[in-house]
């Protein structure tokens, strides 16, 4: 019987924040509890002029850990935290922790076990969506449920498998030599168009379950409406500096978004198309029920009602974004101007 070795190699661990007075605690704690060497483990915070308590309450937590660092970007966004962590770092292999998120204490080894494994480009665990209020509790069932997020498989697989993108991500070093660093006009979706351009050069992106890690959900309905139209929103930038990258079901929640609020006026002004707009929200709304219903009775009846608001809302929400995103960023299938 062969005996696996043990997964080797120094690690830089990159963790953009903002804002994360409430989180980064527990956060940062679950990236310094890391079974993974010490010395062969790199970790740096990278703060985008947070306006609470967080730059302080990270110099506390790491303030005896010789091998963590708080950085900062000014530029605020996700993408200039990367690209500024990656100037920084002095790992063979690069692993990205939100703050919004807890991982494993064996997060890093799965990790660097599976790169050097599978000998993909970039490697993650599945979205594992957890909820503190009640409703965001429903936001997380339905964001792992293919009828909310579709064929986005990282946010419900199971199994191990070849995707187009994954949660977060760890890349050997040398991939951002080969293919460049994260957009910084993404101030949304960095992580889609990075990976999207990876894959474009012939990279290998591979999802492992046992990559494991739990993100917060946004709370209230606002925050989530907001989140998603910005994914929207972005999405269509994707498209365009990504030609091909475009798959038939990205395009459900934006053509039902206008179906929906466009037909609204339309059906209002003729009304031979009243019934089959009629028809259509029936249509969506039985939808809506038989899936909430299903999830409700496998994990409880109480989440029911707030199901069927979160669906809607995450469909109407994305869709709105990417028409915005359209009207502001221009076609999806057109070709990104090169700055």
């Amino acid at each position: 019987m062969s005996v696996q070795r043990a997964p080797t190699g120094s690690v830089t661990l990159i963790m953009p924040i903002r804002n994360e007075a409430r989180f980064i605690e527990r956060s940062l704690g679950a990236v310094l509890a890391q079974d993974y060497p010490p010395e062969q483990l790199e970790i740096l915070v990278v703060d985008g002029a947070s306006t609470d308590d967080t730059p302080l309450i990270v110099r506390r937590v790491i303030a005896d850990r010789p091998n963590a660092r708080l950085l900062h970007n000014p530029a605020r966004i996700v993408p200039a935290a990367m690209n500024a962590g990656l100037a920084a770092a002095q790992g063979e292999i690069v692993v990205r922790v939100d703050g919004h998120t807890v991982v494993a204490p064996d997060y890093v080894r799965r990790c660097v076990a599976a790169l050097q494994q599978t000998g993909a480009d970039c490697v993650g665990g599945p979205m594992r969506a957890e909820g503190e209020t009640a409703f965001g509790q429903a936001v997380a069932l339905a964001t792992s449920h293919p009828f909310g997020v579709g064929g986005a498989r990282f946010h419900y697989a199971t199994q191990p498998q070849e995707v187009d993108t994954v949660y977060m991500g760890a890349w050997p070093r040398a991939v951002f030599d080969r293919v460049g660093l994260f957009d910084e006009e993404m101030a949304c979706n960095e992580d889609d168009e990075f990976n999207y351009r990876l894959r474009a050069a012939g990279g290998h992106i591979w999802l492992d379950p046992a990559i494991h890690s739990t993100y917060t959900t946004r709370a209230t309905l606002h925050s989530l409406c907001r989140q998603y139209a910005r994914y929207g929103l972005y999405k269509v930038r994707v498209f365009q500096k990504v030609p091909g990258s475009a798959q038939t079901r990205h395009w459900a929640p934006p053509l039902f978004a206008l179906a929906v609020l466009g037909g609204l006026p339309i059906a209002l002004v003729i009304p031979l198309l009243r019934l089959p707009y009629l028809a259509g929200l029936a249509l969506y709304a039985l939808a809506d029920v038989f899936f909430s219903a299903r999830i409700a009775a496998r994990v409880g009846w109480r989440h029911f009602p707030l199901l069927l608001l979160v669906f809607p809302s995450l469909h109407l929400s994305y869709g709105a974004g990417f028409w915005g995103g359209t009207f502001r960023f221009g076609l999806p299938g057109k070709k990104a101007r090169e700055k």
